[in-house]
């Protein structure tokens, strides 16, 4: 088999791109040093984080020279995501740390007056219709294709400046901001999105690299020029995944989280079988799910942190699910059965390396929260969330919400911040509070999600799955109220959870609310629709989502 080399130089889910590579008939090879670098034919760069970590460790490592001199030899050589920043002089994101120099210009943080920071989802790559390759695809790129990004910096595009440097350009727009989502020259690719999580169109840029096949004519110019650009509605299959009885993975879902089958008029059945996680998965990614969620709502707590079961579920799902894998449950400083200490870091870090993008935190937000405000809002350094996007990039880090709504008769009679309500109370209520709950639902705390969010925010999350306990299993539809006072309180991404029953409910979330993404799982599991519809529906209503791609 023809072999491909690979530079792992920080943290990250790297495993994708190697099953990615290996499904298109590559061998893979790691660079485990500077002197390995001439040894290399094509050499793929991948990259997650924080710009000035990771060019620090290159530069301490000693790569950069060796990485200049492949280039310059005219080897194949891949930057994907930080490692297509690397290429750039240098990024706001950090000052003092300067690239590689081998482009013109510097990455710029997102402006996020009007859009939420990170950008996370499906975004084009269409080729500048002044670049070499304006009716052609560069390397594999098609403007009808959607491809999957997420960072908070990205090099801005300016008319004509890059392609003066003998660059091509494929670009993406969000917001109003257009920049550089793919370049070229010569042996050099560099994408800013992550070509192996981007499905079959993002096999086919990693093919059309490895073949060395730079251009294909585009089947149709009316086609790209009316292939609409910007980020798409996200839609996401979560995956609720514990031990049955019989010590059985499974997939299950409940009504505000009791999995159990009802027993005549009480609980205390079998837990709910709804399937195999790895199958499901791979089913969803075949029906265009955006992203797959999995939720460990056991955490396997009498399992070796090195064995447990969710790993090989991660490992098993990213041989064939080309799209993010974000994994909840068990992300804490823990104890393994051996009596040995492991950090929450030490535990996201077996879990990116067996296939996951990012992480979800639940309860221990809420404690890391509540400590934050006794602190007087003061940053620890230590929790779960700080060091973990620290390590990979707060794009690596998802909290995971989950409140019930507190019914007051005014805003004066409590503390918390809340909202009016065009749903009053029991008793008539106008108004209420969003409690926050650990240890899934079953314990309400003190504290509001308003704090909750803020919070975390603050700590480094790059992302939050907001549940709802009362719309949970209800097929009732988004809390819509919720979700808007969510988004109006932070900048970061929000994925809106709970309550959806049919594809209308995901076309009311995105055209009521600015919600990032949403999230479905019983109405999936119970084959009530399918991804498909749902996409079909949203699509029918003019909103923009990425269509599933058969063929690479």
């Amino acid at each position: 088999m023809p072999t491909v080399h690979l530079l792992d130089y920080v943290a990250g889910n790297v495993r994708s791109l190697v099953n990615a590579i290996e499904k298109l008939g590559y061998t893979v090879e790691w660079i485990k040093s500077p002197a390995d670098v001439p040894k290399a034919g094509k050499l793929i760069l991948p990259g997650v984080g924080h710009f000035g970590h990771c060019l620090t460790q290159f530069a301490s490592a000693g790569y950069i020279e060796p990485i200049k001199a492949h280039i310059a030899a005219g080897k194949p050589f891949m930057g994907i995501c930080v490692g297509l920043q690397a290429l750039f002089e240098g990024s706001e994101e950090d000052l003092a740390v300067p690239g590689f120099g081998l482009i013109p210009g510097q990455l710029k943080r997102f402006d996020d007056q009007d859009k939420s920071v990170p950008h996370i989802g499906w975004n084009s790559a269409n080729t500048s219709a002044t670049g070499q390759f304006a009716e052609e695809s560069l390397y594999g790129l098609r403007p009808d294709s959607k491809y999957y990004y997420v960072h908070s910096y990205a090099a801005p595009y300016r008319e004509g400046e890059l392609e003066a440097a003998g660059w091509s350009v494929a670009t993406a727009r969000y917001g109003d901001e257009k920049f550089v989502g793919a370049i070229a020259k010569d042996n050099v690719l560099a994408t800013q999105f992550h070509p192996e999580k981007s499905g079959a169109a993002g096999l086919r840029v990693i093919r059309a690299f490895l073949e060395g096949r730079k251009s294909d004519k585009l089947s149709s110019r009316r086609e790209a020029a009316a292939a609409k650009e910007g980020l798409t509605r996200r839609v996401i299959a979560c995956l609720d995944v514990r031990t049955n009885d019989n010590g059985d993975l499974v997939v299950t879902k409940g009504d505000q989280y009791d999995v159990r089958e009802k027993d005549g008029i009480s609980a205390g059945g079998a837990v709910r079988n709804l399937g195999k996680p790895v199958d499901m998965a791979r089913k969803y990614y075949e029906q265009g799910a955006d992203e797959v969620t999995f939720l460990n709502i056991t955490s396997f707590r009498n399992c070796p942190v090195a064995d447990t079961p969710m790993l090989e579920i991660l490992r098993r799902t990213s041989e064939t699910v080309f799209v993010p894998l974000t994994i909840g449950g068990g992300i804490r400083d823990t104890e393994d059965t051996d009596g040995t200490k492991i950090s929450a870091l030490e535990v996201a870090t077996l879990y990116f390396k067996s296939g996951a993008d990012k992480v979800s935190i639940g309860s221990d937000a809420v404690t890391a929260a509540e400590e934050y405000f006794a602190r007087g809002k003061q940053l620890s350094g230590t929790t779960a969330i700080e060091t973990i996007s620290r390590a990979y990039g707060n794009q690596a880090v998802v909290v995971s919400v989950d409140p019930r709504r507190v019914y007051v008769s005014s805003q004066d009679s409590t503390a918390h911040h809340t909202i009016r309500t065009s749903t009053p109370g029991p008793y008539g209520e106008e108004y209420c509070w969003y409690q926050c709950t650990v240890k899934g639902g079953r314990e309400g705390r003190d504290f509001d999600v308003h704090q909750l969010v803020t919070a975390v925010e603050a700590m480094g999350a790059g992302e939050i799955l907001l549940n709802c306990i009362d719309k949970d299993g209800t097929n009732s539809g988004f809390d819509l109220e919720l979700i808007s006072d969510v988004k109006a309180s932070i900048k970061i991404p929000v994925i809106a959870s709970s309550g959806a029953g049919n594809p209308g409910h995901f076309g009311e979330v995105f055209t009521k609310t600015t919600t990032d993404a949403a999230l479905g799982a019983g109405m999936f599991h119970r084959g009530e629709y399918t991804v498909k519809q749902v996409k079909e529906y949203l699509r029918d209503q003019g909103l923009l989502v990425r269509q599933f791609e058969e063929s690479i």
